[in-house]
């Protein structure tokens, strides 16, 4: 339903351009006000598609324990990578994060919506906050090692680390309101 309507948003749009760009002489009204209700369709049904998922009760639990283990699997890597960062080369820190991170990293923010719904916005914002910086922390890892900056990308992996464990800490804290 989702995709249907992300298409009809899609189809929409592009006839609608196109429509209002084709003739000099002036806009051919009915066509581009249907293919306007056509995307005005296809949001209705993204944004109820959407909502709808949001409220699954299966779905909002196995993203929970999703968010779990991925944050389990980040601070686990971020302490290895931070007990281990002396002995690996400063150009080779950007491919570490690259083997290592990415999964884990994606299956987090592919799932963080269901902390809002299960646990409320401000528990959403307290746990987001540590790990959106420690996600920074280690894009600057990533920045510094291809400079070839050794002691800001050791400082920053550590600070990475840290915000990812407290991120970690308030996840598990969180208690249905």
């Amino acid at each position: 339903m989702k995709n249907l309507g992300y298409l009809l948003i899609a189809i929409g749009f592009l006839a609608s351009a196109y429509l209002a760009t084709k003739q000099q002489e002036g806009v051919p009204w009915p066509w581009y006000l249907s293919m306007l209700a056509v995307g005005a369709v296809g949001v209705t049904m993204a944004r109820w598609a959407s909502h709808k998922q949001s409220r699954d009760v299966e779905l909002v639990s196995a993203n929970i324990g999703a968010i779990g283990s991925s944050l389990e699997n980040i601070v686990e890597k971020a302490r290895a990578f931070d007990r281990d960062k002396e002995t690996i080369d400063v150009y080779e820190l950007r491919h570490h994060i690259d083997r290592e991170f990415p999964d884990d990293l994606d299956t987090f923010v592919q799932a963080r919506q269901s902390i809002a719904h299960s646990f409320g916005l401000q528990s959403y914002a307290d746990v987001m906050n540590p790990f959106a910086a420690g996600e920074r922390y280690l894009n600057r890892v990533w920045s510094t090692s291809t400079d070839g900056y050794i002691d800001e990308a050791h400082t920053y992996v550590t600070k990475a680390r840290e915000q990812f464990e407290e991120a970690l800490e308030i996840f598990r804290g969180l208690e249905k309101p």
